[in-house]
């Protein structure tokens, strides 16, 4: 019995079958099985990518070539913004903030404005791996890791980021983070004045909404910026992580996005993840990742995604800085910003080396 009938119209259907079957294998059909191991990650951090890359196609798991990827960021200090010894607050002090998500379990782990201890992502995967919490802040975050084995207390301090501070100072601190506070050109120490008294023309009931700050003036590529890495690994689970030491010259005590699961980033093993970067006390109050990833699991692909998240806070924000990468479960990916070009990084099995997608506002 022949395996297909003498019919032309028969064996070319089976032929194309075949095709299709040989293209799922070596992952070449888009959207299908073999799109994976693949790692994204925000910006042209090529030395991240390759070893994340590294870890996940030698067998390690999501989580672990996450935590691999953005330790390569805080050791190689990307942009002097991950990392120690970059973006000074007012104090002149760095600190970290980072975090991990497993798609899978939907654990995650985190730590903000951290003191003395350089590696962030370790550090926010012990607190996901040996705690029942989710985030750990402060001095607290530091002695639990250091508890947890992780090296210091070290000085997250550095001569470029003492120099980058004393040069603010000298320029009267001014780009700040204050608002509706005096004196406005000057280092402080900073009061309130209530603007009813300073301006006598606010009364009650009247719509305040002109006094909101719509600009994203202190954020640019070298002075407020993230590392957010994504992978799929080899079963097709997803994670992702964060790693940054914040905005420049922020008020102590500021925590940003980068720690918080669903705006610097958000995985769902079932669906996909996403990464963001930007004007993090802007992104943090829309949790932009979170909703790529229920726009992806709604049906649409994630370059639709991703701009639907970037859409929805320029409307209301129109001056808002900020990007966001998108990946679904089969390692196809996307992405969207607004307020300046976005690069960011892939590696897959069909690549030699990670690449760079560059994205237009």
């Amino acid at each position: 019995m022949e395996l297909f009938p003498q019919d032309p119209n028969n064996q070319f259907r089976a032929c194309v079958l075949l095709l299709v079957l040989l293209l799922q294998v070596t992952g070449r059909v888009s959207g299908e099985p073999g799109s994976y191991p693949l790692v994204v990650s925000t910006w042209p951090f090529l030395e991240a990518v390759e070893r994340a890359w590294d870890a996940v196609n030698n067998g390690y798991s999501a989580v672990d070539a996450v935590v691999e990827g953005c330790s390569a960021c805080e050791e190689l200090r990307c942009d002097g913004t991950v990392g120690p010894g970059g973006s000074p607050d007012e104090n002149g002090e760095t600190t970290i903030d980072a975090m991990v998500m497993d798609g899978m379990t939907m654990e995650v782990g985190a730590v903000a404005a951290m003191r003395y201890i350089k590696d962030g992502i370790r550090a926010a995967r012990l607190v996901m791996r040996h705690t029942k919490h989710t985030l750990l802040v402060g001095e607290k975050a530091s002695a639990f890791s250091l508890s947890m084995g992780l090296p210091g207390p070290t000085n997250l301090s550095s001569p470029e980021s003492i120099e980058k501070w004393n040069t603010w100072k000298e320029n009267n601190c001014q780009p700040n983070f204050w608002k509706n506070v005096v004196p406005l050109n000057s280092c402080g120490p900073y009061y309130y004045e209530d603007p009813l008294v300073v301006t006598g023309k606010m009364c009650r009931g009247e719509d305040q909404r002109g006094t909101v700050e719509l600009r994203s003036d202190h954020v640019g590529l070298h002075s407020h910026d993230t590392i957010s890495m994504a992978v799929i690994d080899k079963f097709g689970h997803i994670a992702v992580g964060t790693s940054t030491n914040g905005a420049t010259f922020k008020i102590p005590g500021r925590v940003g996005d980068g720690p918080i699961a669903g705006s610097s980033a958000y995985a769902d093993g079932d669906i996909g993840a996403c990464g963001a970067t930007g004007d993090g006390d802007i992104m943090m109050r829309f949790l932009p990742c979170y909703q790529v990833v229920e726009s992806m699991r709604l049906g649409m692909e994630p370059k639709d995604a991703a701009k639907d998240a970037i859409s929805r806070i320029t409307r209301k924000f129109p001056d808002f800085v900020g990007a966001i990468f998108a990946v679904n479960k089969t390692g196809t990916h996307a992405g969207a910003c607004h307020g300046w070009t976005f690069q960011y990084s892939v590696r897959n099995a069909e690549m030699l080396r990670a690449e760079v997608f560059t994205v237009l506002p």
